[in-house]
């Protein structure tokens, strides 16, 4: 289980690196499934127009975002699909990284079951709506710390390092309304995964 001290690093950025190649897990109901983490989008409050927390903004939502690195931020995006944050960073910074796809690991099979599908292919778990579905992560489970032994959710290390050539950097997904802060190349790719969300 990856340690606190992983997430309260101050650079979001360095961390959302840095989960390139760790494993998310969850046990639901006695399943326990994993990917490994092959793509994450950084975010930072207060200067980050992209970041949920902009201008160190508070809302019912967005309060955890500033607790000390270490939890799960659970958001619904278009009313419809669950994206899985981990909050880093010391208590009240408000930094995020959101994983935007992994590769399944374990327990493929009840994965398919749970996003309805026959066999693996990308669509199961490349993009963060996809993941959260295959992996059983849904709103309810916001706030819940990483750290804890007895969570339903948490990260591994599993020994893999993903060298600085085999990251790809671009600008993230979906943010066109964040000004300038969309053009930061802040979402990494592990090169060669075909589990990736496509590029924009």
């Amino acid at each position: 289980m990856l340690p606190t001290h992983f997430f309260t690093r101050p650079d979001p950025v360095q961390v959302a690196k840095d989960l390139l190649g760790k494993h998310l897990v969850t046990r639901f109901d006695g399943q326990v499934t994993a990917g490994k983490i092959v793509e994450t989008e950084a975010y930072r409050a207060p200067d980050d127009r992209a970041c949920h927390a902009f201008g160190n903004r508070r809302t019912a939502r967005t309060e955890v975002m500033f607790a000390e690195g270490g939890r799960a931020y659970v958001y619904l995006c278009y009313g419809i699909h669950h994206l899985f944050n981990v909050v880093t960073g010391p208590a009240d910074m408000a930094h995020a990284v959101l994983i935007r796809a992994v590769e399944p690991i374990d327990n493929v099979d009840f994965m398919l079951k749970r996003r309805g599908m026959d066999k693996p292919q990308p669509k199961l778990t490349a993009g963060p709506g996809a993941l959260t579905q295959a992996l059983g992560i849904h709103t309810q489970h916001s706030g819940l710390s990483l750290l804890d032994e007895a969570s339903p959710i948490w990260l591994e290390d599993r020994g893999e390092v993903v060298s600085e050539e085999n990251i790809i950097a671009s600008p993230r997904v979906g943010v066109a309304y964040a000004k300038e802060c969309a053009a930061w190349p802040w979402r990494f790719r592990i090169k060669g995964s075909a589990w990736t969300s496509p590029a924009k």
